[in-house]
């Protein structure tokens, strides 16, 4: 399984950019130790990081047909970004949304995400383990898909087969 994790703008300045709210991780940190648990999960990941917010939508675009899940950190974007929903949406696969901050215990205007309405759910106020917590709750919904997708297989394959009406 596949799962593309994409991080939004100014994400890069992780372990730099306010300490106090973010911690001390860099964004190179939190996806070694992402690509740790997912190797031990048999999971595939692929990083992507952005300041843009076509590029965002870009990558998004390109997990259709390439990637199971998305987990997505669309940093500022979460407040602002019709496209980057629009995107999710028009992909229509798990994505879990991840913050770091908690984003009901911030300023008025983060508490709203316009994104989280494309996702399968949302993860928020963990610190860098939030990621964590995100790439489990994909691994679980993808393994439930799986076991749906072969038991609809089983399903079929024993379904009586009638023969065409003459």
């Amino acid at each position: 399984m596949k799962i593309a994790v994409i991080q939004g703008p100014n994400l890069n300045m992780l372990g730099v950019r306010e300490q106090h709210i973010y911690g001390h991780m860099t964004l190179d940190q939190v996806h070694e130790q992402l690509k740790s648990q997912a190797d031990q999960n048999g999971l595939e990941l692929e990083f992507f990081q952005s300041n843009l917010e076509g590029e965002i939508v870009d990558k998004i675009q390109e997990c259709l047909g390439t990637a199971d899940a998305i987990l997505i950190n669309p940093a500022a974007y979460t407040h602002t970004s019709i496209a980057i929903r629009d995107a999710l949406a028009a992909v229509a696969i798990p994505t879990v949304e991840v913050h770091i901050s908690n984003l009901y215990k911030r300023e008025e205007f983060r508490q709203n995400s316009i994104t989280a309405a494309s996702a399968t759910g949302i993860i928020a106020g963990f610190g860098p383990f939030g990621y964590h917590l995100g790439l489990i709750s994909l691994t679980q919904i993808l393994n439930e898909m799986q076991a749906m997708q072969q038991a609809q297989a089983e399903e079929q394959a024993q379904a009586p087969q009638t023969a065409p009406a003459v």
